[in-house]
């Protein structure tokens, strides 16, 4: 039998410290109010297929 895969993110450096900054002090922009507008409408696009996939796991 396969063995799980885990899932893990390493940031460092530069990529970290942005990261730790946004955590403390997250700042909501036009860019990210879209992003998540798009997300819902694949999202809402594609309910039925994933539906579909989760009732088979």
């Amino acid at each position: 039998m396969a063995k799980p895969i885990e899932l893990g993110l390493v940031l460092e450096g530069e990529d970290a410290e942005r990261f730790f900054e946004y955590d403390e002090n997250p700042e909501i922009s036009d860019e990210l109010i879209a992003m998540f507008i798009e997300g819902k409408e694949i999202y809402e696009q594609n309910r039925r297929k994933l539906s579909s996939i989760n009732s088979r796991l």
